[in-house]
């Protein structure tokens, strides 16, 4: 029996590809190792989106060869630089582009003469990687905004949704494996439905899931401003299983820059937008992602954007700066900015975030959370709420607590402390 290691680079969308890759390959008897130094075959899913995540897969690559293994890659790097990369790297047993993903165990199987029981990649068959009640449900493929500066639309095509049926049964099958908690993510989540011309949409799904006995709590990432409607504000305020959590990456504040970055709305809509959802769920969380030194962003558009991070303050924010992605219209604009500079205006911007997020955070003194444990440090058990998003890219929670807990177990948490990004609390009976 090979045995398979698996190297999966980037965003949660690759992740739900890994899991699917290795459902497959355990399907058809190939035995899954942990480290690179147990495998015989190791596997790379790549990311492709930015040059940091680019050059981290290529790092990633070079660093598998040399341990003389063979070695497949796949994933969003290969999609975009299929040709380039089996010229650059030849010691490469197998390369899998995206586009193949449909006869993956086809190319696959050449390594080897495996009996093999499934032919394709299918969520029946998906091994999870998440701690073991929570995981990422992805409702749709590609992206149709095709936004200035991202390469998404070129590496993984228009937007599709998943067919409904599709999706309620993958979430059923979650519920099976002892999942309570779901996070739906997509490029644009919003977007879901808008593809069927039946009148279909995000909200529509969400009434199916939330039917699903066993569900506990649904996440909604990655919400397109202008698509976030008054009928999804209100569902998410009528039904506790969704958390108040509002992931809104809106890019930049100014019209001039949300322009050339081809990006729908203005800084007038994204002002109400945040007002309303603050108006009519005043406990919700709001997240966006910004970008800075795209081209043509003068130092007073970003001094306006840093005024109106001061006015909206959002409760995390995430930031990068500009990366010229070729292939991309924003590539050759004029007005290209120094990386001295994209990295001062970010540092500046997350110092500002970082004292907002320390007041923001003083709101939650006393408030009792539902707290889902995912793990220990020191003394301390570290979870998190409908604060936090998995994978701690809001920050943790840390729990003093004389009682005994295991991942995954839910306990009632009073918030004792405030920290820049980081919450305290205590156990409450």
């Amino acid at each position: 029996m090979n045995k398979v290691g698996l190297i999966s680079l980037g965003c949660d969308k690759n992740r739900v590809d890994s899991e699917l890759i290795l459902g497959l390959l355990s399907k058809n008897g190939y035995q899954i190792v942990p480290s690179i130094e147990e495998a015989d075959i190791v596997l790379i899913n790549t990311c492709g989106f930015i040059t940091d995540s680019k050059v981290e897969s290529i790092n990633t690559i070079l660093e598998v060869v040399s341990y003389h293994k063979k070695v497949v890659v796949t994933g969003c790097l290969v999609e975009r630089y299929l040709e380039e990369l089996k010229k650059e790297i030849p010691e490469v047993d197998l390369w899998i582009p995206i586009h193949d993903y449909n006869r993956f165990n086809e190319i696959f199987s050449k390594l080897d003469k495996n009996d093999n029981v499934v032919d394709c990649i299918d969520y029946h068959h998906r091994i999870f990687t998440t701690q073991k009640n929570t995981a990422y449900l992805r409702i749709g493929e590609g992206c149709s905004n095709h936004c200035t500066y991202c390469a998404i639309p070129l590496i993984r095509g228009e937007y599709i949704s998943r067919r409904l049926d599709e999706i309620i049964n993958e979430a059923e099958l979650m519920v099976s494996n002892g999942i309570n908690e779901i996070t739906l993510l997509e490029q644009d989540t919003t977007k879901y439905g808008s593809d069927f011309n039946d009148g279909t949409t995000l909200v529509t799904l969400l009434e199916k899931l939330i039917g699903i006995k066993g569900i506990k709590h649904i996440r909604l990432l990655y919400l397109y401003p202008d698509e976030i409607s008054d009928e999804l504000i209100d569902f998410i305020s009528k039904n506790p299983i969704i958390y108040p959590y509002f992931d809104i990456p809106i890019q930049h504040s100014e019209d001039k820059i949300l322009k050339r970055m081809n990006r729908r709305g203005n800084k007038q809509l994204i002002i109400a937008l945040i007002k309303k959802i603050r108006d009519r769920i005043p406990h919700a969380i709001i997240r966006t992602t910004l970008m800075v030194g795209f081209p043509g962003e003068s130092k007073k558009d970003f001094e306006s954007l840093l005024d109106f991070v001061k006015q909206m303050r959002f409760d995390h924010l995430g930031a990068f700066a500009f990366s010229s992605e070729e292939g991309t219209p924003a590539f050759n604009f004029k007005g290209q900015i120094k990386e001295e500079v994209k990295q001062e205006r970010l540092d500046q911007l997350m110092k500002l975030q970082s004292h907002i997020s320390y007041e923001v955070n003083k709101k939650h003194l006393g408030e009792v959370m539902d707290v889902l444990i995912s793990g220990k440090e020191n003394k301390y058990y570290i979870g998190r709420s409908y604060f936090n998003a998995p994978e701690d890219v809001d920050g943790k929670i840390y729990i003093k607590s004389d009682k005994i807990l295991s991942i995954s177990d839910e306990v009632k948490v009073k918030i004792t402390e405030t920290y820049i990004y980081d919450l305290f609390g205590e156990i409450v009976e």
